[in-house]
């Protein structure tokens, strides 16, 4: 007996899907986790829901000969000359239409509440890439690093690049506070040559730590490899309430989630990347 079409659930956005008399399984929606979630800065002042957050920097102190604060009768000022103002100034919206029929024989239990998770997995997706495109357009592309050379010479080259920087900010980094994203046939060449000198003892996912720095797979980001330091970006969110309302003169439903957020470089000239081409 042929099955009866959806009324607003469709295939590909054109043709109906079918509803059926009994389902008992359904595959939700797969995506990877948000790596962003575990290097973004948290530390910032103000509440996202009034605008805009800020988050301060302050300036290395100066070393003066002894009596200099004497003679001019004060200390130095702290200068928070480095401070970054997060505006939250981007507004998505994942909205999606069901009619109760469908919701009713299309024989899924928890349908809406379904979507409702799929909807929170695909902005935490959003965030993600837009951290890292921010951290592309902020930081600083590498010269001098290619695929022909060897995996383990380029990455070791980045991290110096960060370990080494002295500024008004920065004097160095240690390589604990060092974070390194590689996309993903990277990091399996990187995990390859670990591998080989540790005789295939390091290939477990949670020992992915080169030269003492962590190194993270990530397949949304434009870049090959991005170095940086943990909370090197912010990305204050907000987020509406989850909705579910019905629609007027109709027995369908709109399912909708509504966010808004910032996504700035904290420490610029602390991001590193490159592309890796032979």
């Amino acid at each position: 007996m042929a099955r009866t079409n959806a009324l607003n659930i469709t295939l590909d956005g054109t043709v109906k899907d079918q509803l059926a008399e009994i389902y008992d399984k359904v595959i939700d929606s797969i995506q990877k986790s948000a790596v962003s979630m575990r290097i973004k800065n948290q530390n910032f002042s103000g509440d996202p829901s009034t605008g805009s957050v800020e988050i301060s920097r302050f300036k290395n102190a100066a070393v003066a000969a002894y009596g200099t604060a004497r003679a001019a009768g004060k200390g130095q000022a702290i200068q928070n000359s480095g401070r970054v103002t997060v505006n939250i100034n981007t507004d998505k919206e994942i909205v999606e239409e069901l009619e109760a029929k469908d919701v009713k024989l299309k024989g899924v239990g928890s349908l809406m509440a379904r979507r409702a998770v799929n909807h929170d997995a695909r902005m935490i997706a959003n965030l993600d890439t837009d951290y890292f495109a921010m951290l592309v357009a902020e930081g600083t592309e590498v010269t001098g690093v290619s695929g022909s050379d060897p995996i383990q010479d380029n990455v070791e080259k980045l991290i110096q690049g960060i370990e080494t920087t002295q500024n008004d900010w920065v004097d160095g980094v240690d390589r604990a506070d060092i974070v390194i994203t590689m996309k993903p046939n990277l990091f399996g060449k990187l995990r390859n040559y670990l591998d080989t000198v540790n005789d295939g003892k390091s290939g477990e996912e949670t020992l992915h730590y080169f030269h003492g720095v962590e190194v993270l797979s990530n397949h949304r980001q434009t870049k090959d490899i991005i170095v940086t330091i943990y909370g090197s970006g912010a990305q204050p969110v907000t987020v509406d309430e989850y909705q579910d309302e019905k629609i007027g003169l109709s027995n369908a439903h709109a399912v909708e989630l509504f966010y808004s957020y910032g996504t700035k470089a904290v420490t610029p000239d602390l991001v590193k990347f490159a592309n890796l081409a032979a």
